[in-house]
């Protein structure tokens, strides 16, 4: 089992204009099981990004550690995926370049990275546009290309930082089902940052509300609305009694958060 863990995680910068210590995170704790989805929102400023970087070895804690499975996480690695809101692609390659990257940094068999190539361009909805230059594409397209570059590598983990916030709202509810689909064919553990309630109920059957200052977990959420988004539309979810009562409870923790925030300084 490759379950994901953050023990008394804290992570403290320094203010570079006063020298002054800023608690970006404080004391968390949880543990993501190999094959479930989280989601996580909360006002500006409460660390989200900085919880996935760490995750993603890009950030060291200050404090706690972080470990896959019995492997303590120190640095980037092959087993950790990151997917970001602006694709983080060469969009003057051909899109199947861009997807075979990670391959050819492994300097994968190039048969088989051919294969491996066409197989994620079809699951994703990009079966014939290997050849077509990745700036050809829309923003919808890109992301499918990022999810699939990401995907071919076969990390456990998938972290994912607003990685739909950039796009229309039809393009967008294609992808959230996209990453449904996902998520149930492939049995990826996938952690996806996003400020949108109603996209964090969407895609987390676990949920986090994280509150400022320091960043921690307010408020836990286990939801059953990714599990109905694979078998019905996402539209008539959304227009579920029980989806809009947590949605709006959602919306009011965060509204008073952002008041307290703002009564603060």
């Amino acid at each position: 089992m490759t379950d994901l863990t953050c023990t008394n995680l804290s992570m403290t910068f320094t203010n570079p204009q006063t020298g002054a210590a800023v608690e970006a995170l404080k004391d968390i704790n949880f543990t993501l099981k190999q094959g479930e989805l989280l989601s996580v929102l909360g006002p500006s400023g409460c660390g989200k990004t900085t919880l996935l970087n760490m995750i993603a070895g890009f950030v060291n804690p200050t404090a706690g550690t972080i470990s896959l499975g019995d492997t303590a996480i120190e640095g980037p690695g092959v087993e950790r995926g990151m997917v970001f809101q602006q694709g983080a692609l060469f969009e003057w390659l051909p899109v199947a370049k861009n997807v075979d990257f990670g391959l050819r940094m492994k300097k994968q068999d190039e048969k088989e990275a051919v294969a491996l190539v066409e197989k994620w361009l079809d699951i994703v909805g990009l079966q014939g546009f290997g050849d077509t230059p990745t700036y050809q594409l829309s923003g919808g397209m890109q992301q499918r290309v990022a999810l699939a570059r990401c995907l071919v590598n076969d990390p456990d983990v998938i972290l994912m930082d607003e990685p739909l916030g950039a796009l229309d709202a039809l393009t967008r509810e294609k992808m959230q089902s996209l990453v449904l689909e996902l998520w149930k064919e492939t049995g990826k553990t996938i952690m996806i940052i996003t400020h949108s309630v109603e996209e964090a109920l969407l895609l987390g059957e676990r949920l986090f509300v994280m509150a400022p200052r320091p960043g921690r977990i307010h408020k836990e959420y286990r939801l059953p609305f990714a599990e109905q988004g694979l078998k019905q539309s996402l539209r008539d979810i959304k227009q579920d009694s029980k989806f809009s009562e947590i949605r709006e409870e959602i919306l009011t923790m965060i509204w008073n958060m952002e008041e307290e925030i703002m009564g603060g300084v």
